[in-house]
């Protein structure tokens, strides 16, 4: 499977996600925008990701060069046309809305932390969920969430996002929650985030140190087993 990974921050990196495609066998390309990387075409993916960020869907690229929301959401609707898997993270899950019409917004909450994160009755019947327990831990960081079109169909949900894991087609998907993270891409963002970690001191879903103390290795598990079933069913799929 050739497996091609967006990259807007250092700090924001694929983390288990990399892992997994190595371990697995697939070839893997990125573009590392934040060192000046272009875009792909859609040609030749099989499975595009597009990983969180510090930007927003509204940044401009006069706020940041790198990071042309309007170049992104066109890559992804071509994949959605050329038939690729898309997987967003973060960031990346409100891209994929946007691609497909539906405009992010704002989450009801700011969330920084390991939160618990809870199926939907879809996504306890989900056969590619079917790895994750009806309530499981997870990581977040984010103010906004994905919109929804018309055939969306939310997976997971949590007190602080309502949109946690959202189901736009069989082979499409945004994960506003972070699966991948691993300590050293924690303490990178904790890192390259001091100052918003200090506006959101206080705030009720708000807490680097449980990011800290979290143990992903479990999480990464689920997350192999999730796109293990995306991928074996995107290529037993009809071209």
């Amino acid at each position: 499977m050739r497996v091609h990974v967006v990259v807007h921050e250092s700090f924001e990196g694929p983390g288990a996600i990399e892992k997994w495609a190595r371990t697995r066998g697939h070839e893997l390309g990125f573009s590392q925008l934040h060192e000046g990387d272009r875009l792909p075409t859609a040609a030749g993916i099989d499975l595009l990701v597009v990983m969180g960020g510090p930007q927003s869907t509204r940044t401009t690229v006069e706020e940041c060069p790198h990071f042309d929301a309007a170049a992104e959401q066109q890559l992804i609707a071509a994949c959605v046309v050329a038939g690729a898997a898309v997987v967003g993270v973060c960031l990346g899950a409100q891209l994929v809305g946007e691609a497909l019409g539906a405009p992010a917004g704002p989450s009801p909450y700011p969330e920084i932390g390991a939160f618990a994160v809870t199926l939907t009755a879809d996504g306890r019947e989900h056969p590619f969920l079917a790895s994750l327990e009806p309530t499981f831990p997870a990581g977040h960081w984010h103010r906004d969430m994905p919109g929804l079109t018309a055939d969306a169909v939310v997976l997971a949900t949590s007190p602080g996002c309502p949109r946690q894991i959202v189901a736009y087609s069989q082979h499409v998907y945004g994960f506003q929650l972070h699966l991948e993270l691993t300590s050293g891409l924690v303490e990178e963002l904790v890192a390259n985030s001091q100052d918003q970690l200090s506006a959101l001191d206080g705030f009720l879903y708000v807490s680097a140190a449980d990011l800290r103390r979290t143990d992903w290795r479990p999480l990464h598990d689920r997350l192999f087993a999730f796109l293990d079933r995306l991928a074996t069913d995107h290529q037993g799929a009809p071209a």
